[in-house]
């Protein structure tokens, strides 16, 4: 077998290597192989991109904050007793859908005490009462969509 390595192709290797970010390269032909290992080996991969969410559907009211309410929803977002939701998600009021509820109207509520769940990105925060009280309206209903900021009840 004859040598007919060319040292120009591990430049031009490294060079593909470095412009593709590829964590190896390999070239071989009749006369020797080359493997060549660049600065991305072991490196994680990229995440997958992940796919557009759909914008969620206008919350109904739920039934509980729709009898004798003369108020929407937003209403309550200046009101001294009204729990906001500190993240983007989906609202759950009890910590597993066999289980009772955290809280019902009526319920009074230390500082502190869980009244739902959030979740975001498969994580499952707890939304605590800011006051003690007792509560008088919720205006969610489990599996609703909630913004940042917006009023999940009220607590009196």
């Amino acid at each position: 077998m004859a040598n007919n390595f060319d040292p120009k192709i591990i430049s031009k290797l490294a060079d593909v290597l470095n412009k593709n970010k590829l964590s190896e390269i390999e070239y071989e032909d009749e006369s020797f192989r080359i493997k060549l290992k660049g600065a991305f080996a072991g490196a994680p991969l990229p995440p997958p991109p992940v796919p557009p969410i759909p914008a969620p559907a206008a919350p109904l009211p739920s039934p509980q904050s729709a009898k004798n309410d003369e108020f929407a929803i937003d209403d309550y977002a200046n009101n001294a007793g009204s729990v906001k939701s500190p993240i983007v998600g989906v609202v759950y009021l009890s910590p597993d859908p066999t289980k009772p509820d955290y809280v019902t109207v009526g319920d009074t509520v230390k500082e502190g005490d869980i009244v739902c769940l959030i979740e975001a990105m498969k994580t499952f925060n707890p939304v605590k009462a800011h006051r003690s009280g007792t509560v008088t309206k919720i205006l969610i209903e489990s599996g609703d969509p909630v913004e940042y900021g917006e009023s999940l009840m009220i607590i009196e």
